[in-house]
């Protein structure tokens, strides 16, 4: 990436964008995008944040609010997703969540290469499960420095005995039949209590973040699985870790407020158990009526979860 070219971004006010070559797979030609929108203040510290599961990119105040505190902010958008979507591929496709770590670090390597020599991961929900994986498989790494999780996804929102037992079923058969498709099992009532049309006060792109994924393959189960597994043994980070989540689950059918004031898509009990497992130098916690993104929450619970995540960086970093 020595010749790389920042290009205006569809978010416009100064971020830009950065097309990722990777390495072809098993749908052929693969790419992702970085985005970044750099602080005015003179700075040697950076972000990289990660989404979660169908999604992408869009969340500019959380950009913003890092570039006051000082921060260079960069995102990736993985292949498959949003930006780095092609044609030809299964949308947010993968069957394992170390095919990231391709462009995991050609971003930490750019991102370094633009002087930044203090480097935070965040990620959310999915984005969560896969920095917290890739800081367990890549001990002593001089690439990034601390993590920050946002309502990770560290276990399924299912029964005991559903993911005891069928979820490792679905696993086993995944490495069979990698590509049958299987109900996702998703409400769209979340997206609902998020996009301005609807319920929300959020803008985005509804082809990039769709309301609602009706089915994904059995690989994508496995690719979760397998890193959940991987995370509840032995499970050590060697740099500081903020695990948060909100104070409540949402388990409603039908809509109503209450999807305004917890998480409708994880069980914060499951969040909570993993991450009181991990060992190192962790905190763990949780914001009083926050949604499953905590950063799209209502103002004051936003603004709240903003004071406990820079002051926790400010006592670690």
């Amino acid at each position: 990436m020595e010749d790389k070219i920042y290009i205006p971004d569809v978010l416009g006010k100064n971020f830009k964008k950065l097309t990722l070559p990777l390495s072809d797979d098993y749908e052929g030609k693969t790419v992702a995008t970085l985005i970044c929108h750099k602080t005015d203040k003179s700075s040697l510290k950076a972000i990289l944040y990660i989404h979660g599961f169908n999604d992408y990119f869009f969340q500019t105040d959380l950009a913003k609010s890092f570039n006051q505190h000082g921060y260079n902010f960069y995102a990736l958008d993985l292949r498959k997703y949003g930006r780095s979507y092609l044609p030809h591929q299964k949308l947010n496709n993968v069957r394992s969540l170390s095919e990231y770590d391709e462009e995991i670090e050609i971003a930490l390597q750019i991102i370094h290469s633009e002087n930044n020599n203090q480097v935070l991961l965040m990620g959310h929900s999915t984005g969560g499960l896969i920095i917290t994986d890739y800081a367990k498989r890549h001990p002593k790494s001089d690439l990034f420095h601390g993590i920050i999780c946002n309502s990770p996804f560290y276990d399924f929102n299912l029964s005991t005995i559903e993911r005891k037992i069928g979820v490792p079923i679905l696993s086993i058969i995944a490495n069979y039949f990698p590509d049958k498709p299987i109900k996702s099992g998703l409400s769209k009532l979340y997206g609902l209590s998020l996009h301005k049309d609807h319920h929300g006060e959020w803008n985005y792109s509804l082809a990039w973040k769709p309301l609602i994924i009706p089915t994904v393959n059995l690989s994508f189960i496995r690719a979760i699985h397998k890193a959940q597994k991987r995370i509840k043994n032995n499970f050590v980070i060697d740099v500081p870790i903020l695990v948060m989540h909100s104070d409540k689950s949402v388990f409603e059918h039908l809509w109503s407020d209450n999807f305004k004031h917890g998480d409708a898509v994880l069980n914060v009990n499951h969040i909570s158990k993993v991450a009181h497992k991990i060992k190192g130098n962790v905190t763990v916690c949780e914001v009083k009526n926050a949604m499953h993104d905590l950063f799209l929450s209502e103002k004051a619970v936003r603004e709240d979860a903003y004071v406990k995540m820079f002051e926790w960086i400010g006592n670690n970093f």
